[in-house]
């Protein structure tokens, strides 16, 4: 069986699906690897470390597409739309697609890869249980989200991190505030005390205190009632406005006295939930930054401006798109550690097997043979079952 690994097309993406020591990892498997020319370089992987780990390497893209009974990406044609739209022609009725697909926004997309008839399996859709650990991609990427985040806003705040007792007189330390604990928010909870920040944060699951205090920070507690925050799957779900209204006035004291705000609020499919007004921008300290990590899905403040950094009202707000493909090397180390052991759990003899009585097959199938067939992606469609689409050569 050929995995096939093609260039990652999406603007400024920088990450490759999998790295030369998985590809070793493949090649013991039995698995042959097949990787376009020049794949892994933006992140730190160029072509010889894939040879010598087993890997062929494609004279070109078209010869990946066709060859490979396996395509293993960051980003598949339905998150990748725009760029991703030449490989439509070279994907066809069988082949496997495994990588990240935006199944639940990416609507009509997601109809257009149908109709070429190949099997997709979208890693967003991974369910949040212990075996599925080493596969989550969303968690491996958001671990270096968080990361990230924090050096964003000490490298745009006008003062230091850390308290320093110095002889020009004593520097207060940077008081950081981050809303979200979960993968993204704890990391950056880690990060900004290792810089030595004064950290503070909230999330609507109660349960989450004492993870946010074993890395050092204190739990602000919001008298808010928030049962059914976390859906199925393990999965934030969306609560209605009057809920982020409340939330929203507690919220406000707290940014009144931080200089770093992090926020990481997203609802799979669906639009971020709004927790920072413009008003409440305006109560921050002249200085002050805002790193929101929801910007992709519009952002956790009203203000944000995806993949821009402004200044409104002396404060600084940041919607950085993409911050993994910021760290290729790191995140396409983790990506294909996730991916390389989602797809050795579906190989049986050297073959790839579907078995829909298994939890993560079942959970991350969106498309088998040209059908899409995950029941939250139909639903998502208007479709009431599942239903044939019509394959065309496109």
């Amino acid at each position: 069986m050929i995995v096939g690994i093609p260039c990652e097309t999406f603007p400024g993406e920088r990450r490759v699906a999998l790295v030369p020591a998985i590809a070793q990892r493949f090649a013991k498997a039995g698995l042959d690897v097949l990787l376009e020319g020049g794949a892994g370089a933006a992140a730190g992987f160029p072509d010889e470390q894939y040879r010598e780990k087993g890997a062929n390497v494609a004279a070109s893209r078209d010869e990946v597409f066709r060859a490979a009974d396996v395509v293993l990406q960051v980003r598949a044609f339905s998150a990748n739309p725009d760029a991703g739209r030449a490989d439509l022609t070279r994907l066809r009725k069988g082949q496997v697609l495994i990588g990240l697909a935006e199944p639940l926004s990416a609507r009509e997309a997601i109809q257009e890869l149908a109709r070429t008839g190949v099997t997709l399996l979208a890693l967003e859709l991974l369910p949040r249980i212990t075996r599925a650990q080493g596969m989550d991609v969303l968690s491996s990427q958001a671990t270096i989200s968080g990361y990230k985040a924090v050096l964003l806003a000490a490298e745009r705040l006008p003062r230091m991190f850390p308290m320093l007792m110095t002889a020009a007189g004593t520097v207060a330390a940077a008081r950081v505030f981050v809303i979200g604990a979960g993968v993204a928010g704890l990391q950056a909870i880690a990060t900004a005390r290792r810089l030595g920040a004064v950290v503070h944060a909230y999330d609507v699951r109660p349960a989450v205190r004492e993870q946010v205090e074993s890395l050092g920070a204190k739990f602000v507690e919001m008298p808010l009632e928030a049962a059914g925050a976390e859906g199925a799957g393990g999965y934030a779900q969306a609560m209605d406005e009057a809920f982020y209204q409340r939330q929203r006035e507690l919220m406000a004291r707290v940014l009144t006295a931080s200089d770093v705000v992090i926020t990481t609020a997203a609802v799979p499919g669906r639009k971020a939930p709004v927790l920072i007004t413009g008003e409440m921008v305006r109560s921050m300290p002249p200085g002050s930054v805002i790193v929101d990590l929801a910007a992709e899905q519009g952002g956790n403040c009203e203000l944000t401006r995806p993949g821009e950094t402004f200044e409104a009202d002396g404060v600084s707000i940041l919607g950085p798109l993409n911050l993994p493909a910021s760290v290729p090397y790191h995140a396409s180390q983790m990506y294909a550690k996730n991916i390389s052991t989602f797809l050795l759990s579906l190989i049986k003899d050297g073959q790839l097997h579907l078995d829909l009585e298994d939890e993560v097959t079942a959970g991350t199938l969106v498309i088998r043979d040209g059908l899409i067939v995950h029941p939250r992606v139909r639903e998502v469609l208007g479709l009431a079952e599942p239903a044939s689409v019509e394959r065309t050569g496109a």
